[in-house]
């Protein structure tokens, strides 16, 4: 059954509070390219132009700031286009890690959880200019991690892209895979997200 998008909700999207740099939206649209083909992204370029916020993806300038519900609005053409799930959404956050250039840079930084826990908020900020993400607890004799995003609600979508980046992301740092378990969430009444990562 297709996804019936309404006006009303691409422009509640649109009015999600803040920015995001182009290199977050650019990961998803190589995400669609990568699974889906040049047909593919054609496709949901076409869409967001029919939702009335075109993107093409060529002319992205990757640290260029977009309203942030651009993103959103990429989740939701994926989900209608491609009937995306949880899971597709989560191995487009590990996709997006995996080229991000931002996460490159960082990497040298993140060279324990120590100091992955202790760069966290500029990390987030070099990504989005509103909400916080920290690191809350990290336990490394029980080997488990809680990052915390306050006061940033895009949609469930994206927590799972979330849930992806950050397998990928704590994956580089100690060498082999890991879980992460979304916790806590707005989209169920919480009042901030938390990740759970344990390894």
């Amino acid at each position: 059954m297709e996804k019936i998008i309404t006006k009303e909700l691409i422009e509640k999207l649109m009015k999600t509070e803040g920015e995001t740099r182009a290199i977050s939206i650019k990961g998803d649209l190589e995400f669609i390219l990568y699974k889906k083909g040049e047909e593919g992204l054609k496709k949901l370029e076409d869409e967001l132009e029919k939702f009335g916020h075109p993107i093409k993806y060529k002319k992205l300038e990757n640290m260029n700031f977009y309203p942030v519900g651009l993103e959103a609005l990429v989740f939701l053409a994926s989900e209608k286009l491609f009937n995306f799930s949880k899971e597709d959404f989560v191995e487009m956050g590990k996709f997006n890690a995996k080229v991000s250039l931002i996460v490159r840079l960082f990497m040298k930084y993140f060279v324990s959880m120590d100091s992955m826990a202790k760069e966290a908020p500029k990390f987030w900020r070099k990504y989005y200019t509103n909400g916080e993400l920290s690191i809350i607890e990290l336990d490394k004799e029980k080997k488990y991690a809680i990052a915390r995003i306050e006061n940033f609600a895009l949609s469930p979508s994206h927590c799972c892209t979330l849930k992806g980046y950050f397998l990928s992301v704590v994956k580089m740092i100690l060498g082999h895979p890991i879980s992460c378990e979304e916790t806590k969430c707005t989209f169920r009444g919480d009042e901030y997200h938390e990740f759970k990562l344990t390894w």
